[in-house]
């Protein structure tokens, strides 16, 4: 048998409630309750995030969970002042990260190249910078999306001082900050009125 004569699969589609927990309903929280979140909860997050695309599965994508009272006041002084406050009530905050020697693993993770893409890019120190970044932007949004599936609320913030945080938390490794997200249950008057979306004749073209 052919490839072209096998069945088509099918795959599953989210219910409605699934849409609307992760898409049509999701919103970005600025205050929290206190009700905590557990470590195992952070690492579910994780464990549905790892799994999102990449160019050549590279996975730049690293993840710093803040959880205590003394990582949140190490990590503010670097925030932007309308940022601070919100943090130091998340009960937990990621600082997402790319890893800029993300090349290193690759024989781990695409085995069948991974000798010959880590030594492809072992001198090119800006385009490995250059697709770290890039990558791991696009695995932020399936870790937003993740946040969400595992019932939490997420409040991502670009607003801070990255080389501060870098020195703070990542001097002399290859990790280069690139969001802060709190992450919690919605407190009281959590989030700001739903702004409007682009129109989509605006946003979509046919071809």
């Amino acid at each position: 048998m052919s490839i072209t004569d096998r069945e088509p699969q099918t795959l599953d589609a989210l219910d409605d409630a699934g849409r609307k927990l992760l898409f049509t309903e999701a919103r970005t929280v600025n205050a929290f309750a206190e009700t905590a979140v557990a470590d195992d909860e952070l690492a579910r997050v994780w464990e549905l995030a790892r799994w999102s695309p990449s160019a050549a599965n590279g996975q730049p994508l690293r993840v710093l969970f803040v959880r205590t009272q003394e990582g949140k006041e190490r990590l503010v002084r670097h925030l932007d002042e309308g940022n601070r406050a919100k943090t130091l009530q998340a009960p937990a905050v990621a600082v997402l990260a790319y890893d800029v020697d993300f090349h290193e693993q690759m024989p781990t993770v695409f085995p069948a190249r991974g000798e010959m893409l880590r030594a492809a890019f072992a001198d090119q120190s800006e385009k490995r910078e250059h697709i770290a970044g890039y990558n791991a932007a696009l695995q932020t949004g399936v870790f937003l999306l993740a946040v969400r599936a595992a019932g939490l609320a997420a409040g991502p913030m670009a607003g801070f001082d990255r080389a501060g945080v870098d020195q703070e938390f990542f001097a002399d490794t290859s990790w280069r900050s690139h969001l802060v997200v709190n992450i919690g249950h919605p407190g009281a008057d959590p989030w700001f009125p739903r702004l409007p979306r682009v129109p989509v004749e605006d946003a979509v073209a046919w071809a």
